[in-house]
Parts: structure tokens; C-alpha cells; sequence
């Protein structure tokens, strides 16, 4: 989902996002690539194909070539962003990012070894923030998690969907009440057929996650998972043990339902959970926040937290108060003495909806049963 909808495509262009894609367009007979947006695919031995296409007007975007061909696309009016070096990651990608890839081969090495590691640990380097490449590869990045991010919306597996969002504090312990709650919150609106959407951190995000991915399982042996996480309660002071823990539920139960998760190297030092199965990771956090809370259709249901739920609470009623009749959507505060006393963020929504159409869209509850009610009604 990309806020920048000027550089959305437009009908007159063609997303090409697999080398299959691409090879299915040249058996139909295409006489031109205009329009073409080709996405970080290997087009090796495809030289005739190429050559005998005209290029002008398409896009490619960190594709491999055979020796020569990408200075005669080119100079025949091509578009060509190339590879950019140093980078840990690709820009281009044509996808979401799964647990599997950003955590690939856990079971066997440290957290520091796998790409979501190396990749904050690039984002941190000195003078990264201020850099003209760094900061050129991380919008491209994170304009092409948009752009996948809209392809699942739209016409992916998510499409018609309605999605919750369940935001909360990441300092939830595995094994506590509040994670506890968490889960069964996202088991219930997953078994309810809502998808369930979290900033794909840990804490309530990643109880939430792991209740709709395993909300296809028994209670018993959902039970089981929560105790076997509990033995390793949160990532300090090892993410590598608090990983191995997650990845080995989703070893024994690999076929979980799906739910987004949407995580940023922002905050780095707070890995993303194994359980969200799609993984739209971006760099911007004010992107990341913006675009969790716009496609949340279903409403948003707010667990308690501390500053950062606060503002995401604030952030959903500015979108409410401002927002045209029918996009208003439910917001569920979950625990009446946390948000009416400990962090009094009640009377103050109260106060701002007054009068308006969210009005009767916010809601102040006691328990997950309650926040399901209010969203499924």
C-alpha cells in the first residue's frame, strides 16, 4: 500500500513480477514491452526476445541480463535501474517478506545471521540516515513493499478481506495474562473469518499473529503452544532463543491461517514475529504506522499499551474525526481502568467524538469476548 498514489501504476502499465510472467508475454505474440514494469528478474538467456522487442517506454528494475543486452535496451529507449551495491537487501522485490526469509536457517545459526538482522544492522551504520544511496535504496524498498502490499489487497490473497487490526504494548511478556488475552483475541476474530492485521512486533502484535495463525487448531493444543512459548518469555535477552521458540510452533503446525504483520527496521531492535504470514517490513515508520491503520476496514481494536498504542489510538481518531461518513470504523479500547485511569485515554476520544459520526463508533470494553461483539456487529 503506497501512500503516493502518483506513483501507483497506472492502467497503461504492466506489472511484471516472476520470470514466468515475463516468458508467458512473449509467447503471446507481444510485438513491444511499452508499459512493461519488469521487477528484479533474471532474464538471462532471453537475448534474442529482448533484442527483437521494442523496449521504449518499459521499466526495469534491477534485472539481470546476458552481457550486452542492457546497454542495447537502453540505448532503444528502456528504462534500466540497476542493481544497487552494498545493499543487504533488494529493492525491487516483487513481494511481501515471509518469517521463513527473514529468519531463514534460525534452527541452525545465531539472530545476527539472518537477513532481518543484517538488514538493520545496514540501517544503522554510521551516517546511513543521511546517506543518498542508503536513503534512495530504502525508499525504493519501501515503496515496492507498497506496491506488494497493494498487489494482496487488491487481487492477492486478502482481497475483499476484513481486516482487524489489533494494536498493543510490545513489552507483553510471553506466558503473562496480557499475551494470553492477545492470542485469544486474534483466534477469535480469525475463527470470526476477519483477517487479523498487527504492527508485526513482538508482544500483543505477535500474540495476536499466533492466535489466528493457530486458530484452525483444537484449544488444547493451542493451550500447548502458549506453554511452550512461555519458556522463552520475550527476545532479551536472546532473539535467537525467543526465535528458535516461534519457529519451532510453526515446525509443528506449518499450515497456520494467514494474517499481515507490518513491522519496521525503525524500531530494529525489536524483531518481527514468526507468526504473521505475510511480512510487509519497511524502513519509514510514519509510513508503516499511516498504512496500518488505512486498511484496517474492519476497525481496530487497541489492547493495552503504553505510548506507542496511545498514539496509534490518536492517530486512527484523527483519520475518524476528519474522515468522510462511511469510512469511519470501529475503535475498541480494551480495558477500562487502563485507559479511563492509567493512561487516560478514554475521556479524551470521548471528547473529540463528540458530535460526530465516530461517536458511535468508539467503544470502551473489559474483555476480547466483548471487542470481537462490537467489531462482528
Amino acid at each position: 500500500m503506497n501512500p503516493s498514489r502518483a506513483l501507483t501504476p497506472s492502467p497503461r502499465t504492466l506489472e511484471i513480477e516472476s520470470v514466468a510472467h515475463f516468458d508467458k508475454l512473449l509467447s503471446s505474440g507481444a510485438a513491444t514491452m511499452h508499459g512493461w514494469h519488469a521487477q528484479s528478474l533474471d532474464l538471462r538467456g532471453r537475448r534474442t526476445d529482448l533484442e527483437r522487442l521494442d523496449p521504449q517506454g518499459a521499466i526495469f528494475l534491477g534485472c539481470t541480463f546476458d552481457d550486452g543486452v542492457e546497454d542495447s535496451l537502453r540505448s532503444r529507449g528502456a528504462l534500466i535501474f540497476p542493481k544497487l551495491r552494498g545493499v543487504p537487501f533488494n529493492p525491487y522485490r516483487g513481494s511481501l517478506y515471509s518469517a521463513a526469509e527473514l529468519y531463514e536457517d534460525i534452527d541452525s545459526t545465531e539472530y545476527e545471521a539472518t537477513l532481518d538482522a543484517q538488514v538493520y544492522h545496514w540501517s544503522i551504520m554510521p551516517g546511513q540516515r543521511t546517506s543518498l544511496d542508503a536513503t534512495l535504496a530504502a525508499a525504493l524498498h519501501d515503496h515496492a513493499i507498497g506496491d506488494a502490499l497493494d498487489e494482496l489487497l487488491g487481487n492477492g490473497d486478502f482481497a475483499g478481506n476484513k481486516i482487524v487490526g489489533v494494536m498493543g504494548g510490545h513489552a507483553a511478556q510471553r506466558g503473562t495474562t496480557d499475551f494470553h488475552e492477545a492470542a485469544r483475541l486474534g483466534r477469535l476474530l480469525a475463527l470470526s473469518g476477519f483477517t487479523v492485521a498487527t504492527g508485526g512486533g513482538p508482544g500483543a502484535m505477535e500474540a495476536a499473529n499466533l492466535g489466528a495463525y493457530l486458530s484452525g487448531l483444537p484449544d488444547a493444543d493451542f493451550t500447548v503452544a502458549l506453554r511452550s512459548l512461555a519458556a522463552v518469555p520475550g527476545f532479551r535477552p536472546s532473539v535467537t532463543a525467543w526465535a528458535r521458540a516461534a519457529a519451532a510452533v510453526v515446525g509443528q503446525h506449518p499450515c497456520g491461517t494467514t494474517s499481515l504483520g507490518i513491522p519496521t527496521w525503525f524500531y530494529g531492535h525489536e524483531p518481527p514475529n514468526l507468526f504473521a504470514t505475510h511480512i510487509a517490513k519497511y524502513f519509514a515508520n510514519s509510513m508503516r504506522e499511516a498504512i496500518l491503520l488505512e486498511l484496517c476496514n474492519g476497525g481496530i481494536v487497541f489492547l493495552p499499551g503504553s505510548a506507542g498504542t496511545v498514539q496509534e489510538i490518536f492517530q486512527d481518531a484523527c483519520e475518524n474525526f476528519y474522515g468522510a461518513p462511511e469510512t469511519v470504523t470501529p475503535m475498541v479500547l480494551v480495558g477500562r481502568d487502563h485507559w479511563e485511569h492509567k493512561y487516560p485515554a478514554w475521556p479524551m476520544l470521548q471528547s473529540l467524538a463528540a458530535g460526530k459520526v465516530m461517536e458511535g463508533r468508539i467503544f470502551l470494553v473489559d474483555s476480547v469476548e466483548e471487542a470481537l461483539a462490537v467489531v462482528a456487529g
